[in-house]
């Protein structure tokens, strides 16, 4: 009997490889249920599971909990226009996808259309960061920074994308006004043009959308489901 007939033939052998296999099976069972654990308990997903919403633009909830109805839906109005896809957080200009959201994917795409025509954008996310903005609202927004100093990173993450922008729009400071007393005032259209030199698709400004008119709609529908929401 040759040695490679021996080890075909020992059962110890192939009892210990299964063992072992079904070992590393259990184990990866245990740190994936851990995982989902400390995600619930903490209010949060894991960012593979957070881009599944089968909603386009406004109608696709936010991955962040909490915070102001008004905010939230001047939010999921920006998406209308700025993101009318499914599972926006991951959509960059041109409607392709990453999937690493780890940071700003950060990649120039060629400008097809509107005044812009034949510049490069990197516009990314939900709300169509580009990477010099995302980086300097991250810089003051941003709740959840990891490394220090210059080496800095921003998770690009969904909760982090909205966070960001929630933060960034309830900053009176930063717009000169209160944008949520606008908002209870039934004042949406002087936000959205107040916005539109931020978001240009919003219209209002370089741009022009044929969604522009039915953007104060959308505010005040999905503007309900937050109120309900709370």
């Amino acid at each position: 009997m040759t040695k490679t007939d021996s080890k075909k033939s020992d059962p110890s052998k192939v009892d210990r490889l299964e063992q072992n296999v079904g070992s590393w099976l259990v184990r990866t069972m245990i740190v994936f249920a851990i995982v989902l654990l400390i995600g619930h308990m903490q209010g949060k997903r894991p960012a593979f599971f957070n881009f599944d919403s089968a909603e386009r633009g406004a109608n696709a909830p936010l991955v962040m909990r909490g915070g102001d109805p008004y905010i939230r839906a001047l939010m999921r109005t920006i998406s209308a226009s700025e993101s009318n896809v499914r599972n926006p957080y991951t959509v960059v200009y041109g409607g392709s996808r990453v999937e690493d959201l780890s940071q700003h994917p950060d990649r120039c795409i060629t400008i097809v259309n509107g005044p812009n025509l034949g510049d490069c954008t990197t516009a990314a996310g939900r709300y169509q960061f580009i990477t010099t903005t995302w980086e300097e609202k991250a810089r003051r927004y941003h709740p959840n920074p990891s490394g220090f100093f210059m080496w800095r990173n921003y998770s690009f993450e969904p909760q982090y994308q909205d966070e960001v922008v929630y933060r960034w729009l309830s900053d009176a400071n930063a717009w000169g006004t209160d944008i949520r007393k606008l908002l209870k005032d039934g004042k949406i259209k002087t936000v959205l043009k107040m916005l539109s030199p931020t978001w240009t698709s919003l219209g209002y400004g370089i741009e022009t959308n044929s969604m522009s008119d039915e953007l104060p709609n959308i505010y005040r529908k999905v503007l309900q489901q937050e109120l309900q929401r709370d």
